[in-house]
């Protein structure tokens, strides 16, 4: 066992704790970790996007609240007696639906600032708040030749030059970002915003890029369809490398501060579908590159110098070995009929309900 883990044992045991989103793909997974660290957890999702079947293996461990967080009487209610919080809790989807649902990526900011209001107001300690790449100036991420790495001072408030987000879901996580600071400035509770750069694996969706194009391949489509021309590289980071990043933080760190959560390796979309037909053991004929679809930056990939200085934190998951579980995981799940609704799911944050089958 590392430093890092009994330092994870000894922190949490007890603990009351909040995870907002947490029926979520990411939520679930932290809640899983934490519940085994000995926290006491308190679920706070209205199922928008998550499940209740997430949460299967610890729901007689856990508080499950149902509503909407949005309700400052709902927070206060999710707030009470917390002192540490994760809020994972918002309006949020892969590219094809942040692309086309502007209006409720921008509702982001109402939702984080009553959440802050309410934890703060109930005493908590700790804030550890999903934030995302999506923060980082898009001028940074249009050279697929130097392909940078993004650190932590290249986005904030201060500076000329580094408040240029992503799209209205970037802009809006940058500003729960600066919400964050005030309270911190104002209130002394603790902030953290650890910035999620392409998490994929287990309980993802199809709305997202990876579980997509697993999909698609499952499906035998072919030509096989590639958002973009797939020369645009990302830096996909397992969600069980994520979720503990994000333990990590809300353990070990105070004051206001962002951090990295992602990997320092630049994967092009090219090379994700290859690896995905190689585990599956099938390649299609002919791939169609679809040009008029939304694909985002040119290149995100994450400077993990800051987060591995001060949590001794690295992804340790390879794409093939995330892939090979999240296959494994995803195979049974994928029936004929939910194969076939697949390019209505590109641009929604769920999945109909009446595809989900529990393996």
């Amino acid at each position: 066992m590392s430093t890092s883990d009994k330092l994870l044992d000894n922190y949490y045991q007890g603990v009351p704790t909040l995870v907002t989103g947490g029926a979520s793909f990411i939520g679930s997974a932290l809640v899983e970790l934490l519940v085994a660290r000995g926290a006491k957890i308190t679920v706070a999702d209205n199922l928008s996007s998550g499940t209740l079947d997430n949460l299967r293996d610890v729901k007689d461990k856990i508080c499950f609240l149902e509503g909407d967080l949005r309700d400052p009487g709902f927070a206060a209610c999710a707030a009470r007696n917390q002192q540490i919080v994760f809020h994972l809790a918002a309006a949020h989807g892969g590219r094809g639906y942040i692309d086309s649902h502007p209006v409720e990526c921008t509702n982001n900011m109402l939702l984080d600032h009553i959440v802050f209001d309410a934890v703060t107001a109930a005493g908590a300690l700790r804030i550890v708040y999903a934030s995302s790449a999506c923060v980082y100036p898009t001028n940074l991420q249009q050279d697929t030749i130097e392909r940078i790495l993004l650190r932590e001072t290249d986005a904030g408030f201060d500076q000329a030059g580094r408040a240029f987000a992503d799209g209205e879901y970037g802009w809006a996580k940058l500003m729960g970002e600066l919400q964050l600071r005030a309270f911190h400035r104002q209130h002394g509770v603790d902030g953290i915003a650890a910035r999620i750069f392409t998490a994929y694996g287990e309980r993802e969706n199809e709305t997202h890029a990876v579980i997509a194009l697993v999909a698609k391949a499952l499906a035998r489509y072919d030509p096989y369809p590639v958002w973009g021309d797939g020369t645009q590289t990302r830096n996909f980071t397992y969600v069980g490398d994520t979720v503990y990043g994000l333990a990590l933080a809300g353990a070990h760190l105070s004051g206001f501060r962002a951090i990295n959560l992602g990997t320092d390796r630049h994967h092009r979309i090219n090379e994700l579908i290859e690896e995905i037909f190689h585990l599956l053991g099938w390649h299609p004929d002919r791939l169609d590159y679809q040009l008029d679809r939304p694909v985002g930056v040119k290149s995100r990939a994450s400077d993990n110098t800051k987060i591995t200085r001060m949590l001794n934190w690295s992804p340790n998951t390879g794409l093939r070995e995330g892939l090979r579980r999240t296959i494994q995981w995803y195979r049974p799940l994928a029936t004929a009929e939910r194969l076939a609704n697949l390019e209505s799911q590109l641009t929604r944050r769920e999945v109909d309900p009446e595809l989900t089958v529990t393996p």
